[in-house]
């Protein structure tokens, strides 16, 4: 759309600036590319997150802490483990449904509203509802809720930090086009405004080109979706931690049993001397202490 003329967006789109689009093709466009709203990843369910919490190399090592103290007899020990790790999963579930709860209602907050001309009028209504082909008026101080091709502009100046990085507002022009073959970056699309970018000056008028996912801010989080969720360096460092603690439990149990065999001491006390000392060296404390620290951060 960059490369083609105002009138050739428009011919394209079936569109007309004067009049907008008509209730009926409306409800067509809506059913053929759905609401213009970015998709959300599928929520994780309540065991998933649980599983999540459970699945740490250093739960583990509590959990064979706990069967082995249990095999010792000491039950009060086994007892006083599973709580640990207990309260660590509750306390992480519960963050993070706290945290999918912000994120929903922020992102009700960041839908605005758009004026739309249809059937020859100018309404407002929610941004979700925009399809492509309809005629978007901007004004200072309104998101923009879709990619645009500008139609008409007078001084208008969009503020596009969130996409391109860009730290003063740009000025768009609606009769600017752009002929080159190469792929033309985003902050050089002068007849072009974006989904999510803030107008901070000026007026325009714009024809919607793309939205929902079918936006560059659409691409971005479906880039985001694709990646996965990546390990954050304390998670990396406890991760390490755990194999250090499991690797130095493991030399004690071996270093004590062997050394009880060559003092020729019985199998059977050496076995669970070994274990019991193995079991001493695992902080219980540290998940449940590093997640309710991390949560009271959260809350400040």
């Amino acid at each position: 759309m960059v490369q083609k003329s105002t009138k050739d967006v428009l011919k394209e789109l079936n569109s007309d600036i004067t009049t907008g689009l008509s209730t009926g093709e409306v409800s067509k466009r809506t059913e053929k590319f759905g609401l213009n709203q970015l998709k959300a990843k599928k929520q994780k369910t309540l065991m998933k997150m649980v599983f999540e919490q459970l699945n740490d190399i250093l739960i583990y090592i509590l959990l064979a802490a706990a069967v082995a103290s249990g095999f010792l007899g000491e039950i009060s020990d086994s007892v006083i483990i599973g709580i640990v790790i207990l309260i660590n999963a509750v306390v992480g579930v519960i963050q993070e449904s706290k945290a999918e709860k912000a994120l929903e209602a922020l992102k009700k907050l960041s839908t605005p509203k758009a004026l739309v001309k249809r059937n020859g009028q100018i309404n407002e209504i929610s941004s979700t509802e925009v399809v492509p082909g309809d005629i978007i008026i901007l004004d200072a101080g309104r998101f923009i809720p879709c990619d645009l091709r500008l139609l008409e502009t007078a001084n208008l100046k969009v503020e596009e930090s969130a996409l391109t990085g860009e730290s003063v507002p740009v000025e768009k022009h609606a009769d600017t086009t752009l002929n080159s073959e190469d792929e033309i970056p985003l902050g050089d699309q002068k007849n072009m405004a974006f989904m999510s970018t803030l107008v901070t000056y000026g007026r325009g008028v714009g024809i919607a080109v793309g939205t929902g996912m079918d936006t560059e801010i659409g691409k971005i989080a479906k880039m985001l979706e694709e990646s996965g969720n990546e390990a954050t360096p304390l998670q990396k460092k406890l991760e390490e931690l755990g194999k250090v603690l499991g690797i130095g439990a493991l030399v004690i149990c071996a270093i004590m049993f062997f050394l009880g065999l060559l003092q020729k001491r019985p199998v059977f006390e050496m076995f669970l001397t070994a274990i019991s000392l193995a079991v001493a060296a695992i902080p219980e404390g540290l998940p449940a202490i590093v997640t309710i620290v991390l949560a009271m951060g959260v809350q400040k």
